[in-house]
């Protein structure tokens, strides 16, 4: 169905709730729909063991309760699984809600993990039924009487907005697609958005999906900056798809924020103006559409050049209340529809806070939604200063930004939502921040979210689930972030144990991070617990090691009673051995054997202890900025920022500190474009 086709049916239907209110009679003759798609994937597997992943979708009307059941092809047994509470007899295993996850809407998805034990082979299964109706992927009218018709998405009665922005947890970003600054979406290397991309995310268990829309290059002159028609045909296209699909769905004013809108201290007449007749022309054309798409009135809002805090506050008002008139004043479903305000750079700052509760208070709308961003605190973002452990400092960032939101808003009835989240290190790629350090950060994220009760959408500029491969680039990541939506998991201290590749061998030790569940064991050795304190014998660590072959000898994989196993890489390596080299500011390279170890960061050092290179305020580089380490060509590569800000003709002591512990310590000397590396 076309999306003009379905936001006309759902006036109909909307016209007929209408006729039903006011006392006249519609006959209904309906049969009740029941349809499902199950996906069901193997996140992990080990040497008779196994952790799977399944999503429900209920195509179908909506249940209160729902089993689902299959038939195991192989020899595997569930033995403890989370959000659904799993039987067995033979290979028929049933699957049931847990109380608190039996509602499931009409295209709502319901995600349960378990872990197994196999043998022989460990095939999936080949079809699932949810409450008796095999999962096929199409609806079709189950037998009995008259029903109820399927609920059709209507604009909500104020007072249900807490209800909606939960409904829509969790939430996924299009980003670097529409947002793009050029000619179309793909302007940025992603390609153009299919059916069957949206099809795929929603299978992953998104309700909802934030487009975020530059419309910059994409609207004529003044006075009346009309919208390309293609382009807006384009992203109603989507929007269309997405609705479709069940999401909710969020649309905005992105990058115009700083490439136009951040004049507005200096240009505020012919800003306001573009500003105002583009969600003039965005309200009128999505103002039929059903209640689940929410329009957001612009993207980390910024202004250069204001005269400072209030000026920047009176300013994001202004834009603010007028997206409000104008929606409002477009009427049809845009009367009631859940509109998205920022606060100034998205920023959840306390002064920030408080200036845009002074906008809702002055609005008293109940159908608002308070929108910021997060991406961690700085220094573990992009792996700065030291900051490389989810560490007591990074979490209590994080719960202070949370409770702030939930404190302002979510307190008191109004709903906010994550319009992005992540880390910043991502926008060069996902190894910027330790594998299992940043496993803590978004298990930590999703369950105090969970427990300030507020939304989160994954931003995802196409480096974690691919466009076209429709596979996550780090599967353990995305395990881990779903499921957080529903439960926690336990970690460890580190997901790593270095082992000197001569010498004695001795026991090794991990402290388990429950995080309010119970260990259940540890896949692959044997072990003692004393307290939370995991211990491997010399013996186990001996054997796990084997010839020791530098790098990964063995994969572990410590079980709890929720949530995902934590992985535990038994490691093989010794120092580093780097080498002299010569070359210049915008190429230089240090030769390295790393033999089994990573680097986690640098820190620079002139010979009267003054801190050297960007951020001198820190004597530890920036991760991939600065510096970065080249595996595959056995080099660390010491970027052209770093020299940038080497004083010429200086001797620089650099620090390499790598994960098992061990420093190794090189020095770089600037000669105008020329560089020269030792080791003393």
């Amino acid at each position: 169905m076309t999306l003009t086709s379905r936001w006309r049916a759902g006036l109909i239907v909307s016209a007929a709730a209408a006729l039903l209110a006011g006392g006249v009679a519609v006959a209904t003759t309906a049969q009740a729909a029941a349809g499902c798609r199950v996906t069901y994937a193997v996140g992990s597997q080990w040497n008779g063991g196994f952790t799977a992943d399944v999503g429900v979708t209920n195509l179908g009307d909506a249940l209160d309760g729902w089993t689902l059941t299959w038939t195991f092809p192989g020899n595997q047994t569930v033995t403890q699984a989370w959000n659904a509470t799993v039987t067995q007899h033979g290979a028929a295993a049933t699957a049931r809600d847990v109380g608190y996850n039996a509602s499931l809407g009409t295209n709502s998805t319901v995600s349960f993990g378990f872990n197994g034990s196999w043998s022989g082979s460990n095939t999936g299964p080949a079809s699932f039924a949810l409450n008796g109706t095999t999962c096929t992927g199409a609806v079709a009218p189950t037998t009995g009487g008259p029903a109820s018709p399927t609920p059709t998405a209507t604009p909500r009665p104020a007072g249900n907005a807490m209800e909606a922005v939960a409904a829509m947890q969790p939430g996924w970003n299009l980003g670097n697609s529409f947002d793009a600054v050029g000619a179309d979406e793909t302007a940025w290397g992603n390609p153009r958005v299919t059916e069957e991309l949206l099809d795929n995310v929603r299978a992953q268990g998104f309700n909802s999906i934030r487009i975020p829309v530059t419309w910059s290059n994409h609207h004529g002159p003044a006075p009346d900056y009309p919208i390309d028609p293609a382009w807006l045909a384009r992203v109603q296209e989507v929007v269309g798809w997405a609705l479709d699909d069940g999401f909710y769905v969020m649309i905005n004013i992105h990058h115009d924020s700083w490439q136009w809108i951040n004049t507005m201290p200096t240009d505020r007449a012919n800003v306001t103006a573009r500003y105002t007749a583009l969600w003039t022309q965005l309200a009128a054309a999505f103002r039929d559409a059903p209640a689940r798409l929410t329009l957001e009135s612009v993207n980390e809002p910024q202004f250069t050049g204001s005269s400072g805090d209030a000026q920047n506050a009176e300013l994001l008002n202004e834009l603010n209340t007028t997206f409000h008139r104008i929606v409002r004043a477009s009427g049809g479903g845009n009367a009631t529809r859940l509109l998205v305000l920022p606060t100034l750079h998205t920023s959840a700052e306390q002064a920030r806070i408080d200036e845009l509760t002074a906008t809702f208070t002055a609005l008293d709308d109940p159908n608002l939604i308070a929108t910021v961003h997060f991406y961690g605190y700085w220094p573990f973002s992009v792996n700065v200063a030291g900051g490389t452990r989810f560490d007591a400092t990074t979490q209590q960032d994080l719960i202070d930004q949370f409770d702030r939101v939930h404190n302002a808003f979510v307190a008191k009835g109004i709903p906010v939502i994550i319009g992005e989240y992540g880390l910043l290190g991502f926008d060069r790629h996902t190894g910027t921040i330790q594998q299992g350090e940043k496993l803590k950060f978004f298990e930590f994220l999703g369950y105090y979210a969970r427990l300030r009760k507020i939304t989160t959408m994954l931003w995802d500029n196409g480096q974690h689930f691919g466009r076209t491969s429709f596979q996550w680039s780090d599967p353990e990541l995305f395990a881990q972030i779903r499921s957080s939506w529903t439960t926690r998991s336990g970690t460890a201290s580190s997901d790593q144990i270095y082992v000197p590749r001569t010498g004695a061998i001795t026991a090794k030790s991990l402290t388990l991070n429950l995080n309010g569940t119970t260990f259940q064991g540890l896949n692959g050795a044997d072990y003692t617990l004393n307290g939370n304190t995991l211990t491997l014998s010399a013996e186990t660590v001996t054997r796990l090691v084997g010839d020791r072959a530098y790098g990964v000898n063995s994969t572990l994989q410590a079980r709890f009673s929720t949530g995902v196993p934590w992985r535990i890489d038994v490691i093989t390596y010794d120092p580093p051995l780097l080498s002299a080299a010569t070359g210049t500011t915008e190429t230089f390279a240090v030769p390295t054997q790393f033999r089994g170890d990573q680097l986690a960061t640098m820190e620079a050092k002139y010979a009267d202890g003054s801190f050297a290179g960007p951020h001198n305020w820190t004597s530890f580089k920036e991760f991939d900025v600065a510096f970065a380490p080249d595996y595959p060509g056995n080099r660390i590569v010491l970027k052209p920022a770093f020299f940038a800000e080497v004083n010429e003709g200086a001797r620089v002591t650099l620090t390499f500190h790598f994960w098992s512990g061990t420093t190794v310590t090189y020095h770089v000397t600037r000669s105008g474009t020329s560089v020269t590396g030792t080791l003393s």
